[in-house]
């Protein structure tokens, strides 16, 4: 039995809302190529929300340059990641779902600022949108 979020669509619905991009990573956890997402060296001021269900994900105060090629954050809003662990591509990671619609974001790892969190959140950008009115 799968996890029931607080907001549920069809497979038909999501097609529907979202991009064929965003379709890909946000429901069948795909990513992007690297340094191609359109926030990846992106810092002005304001939220980062799910692109499927504009649940509040991460703030920039908390996103940070770190070489990979996706946008990387070192803390993500409380309450609003479920993490699960994946061992698909002959890896031990740990994904990162929006905790209000399970919509793929990407990973976390722990090499992140150690003056911080020491975590680091390589995110695609097609799983997430900008309102800069902070």
């Amino acid at each position: 039995m799968s996890k029931k979020y607080e907001i549920e669509k069809t497979e038909e619905e999501w097609k529907s809302l979202l991009s064929d991009k965003e379709y890909q990573v946000l429901r069948k956890k795909g990513t992007e190529h690297p340094h191609t997402g359109a926030y990846n060296l992106h810092f002005e001021n304001g939220d980062y929300h799910c692109k499927a269900c504009n649940a509040l994900l991460f703030e920039s105060e908390h996103k940070f340059e770190s070489g990979c090629g996706w946008p990387s954050f070192d803390k993500a809003k409380e309450g609003a990641i479920e993490y699960i662990k994946d061992t698909t591509h002959g890896m031990v990671r740990v994904e990162t779902v929006c905790a209000n619609c399970g919509g793929h974001l990407g990973h976390v790892f722990d090499d992140g600022p150690q003056e911080t969190t020491g975590q680091r959140y390589c995110i695609n950008s097609a799983s997430i949108g900008f309102d800069p009115t902070k």
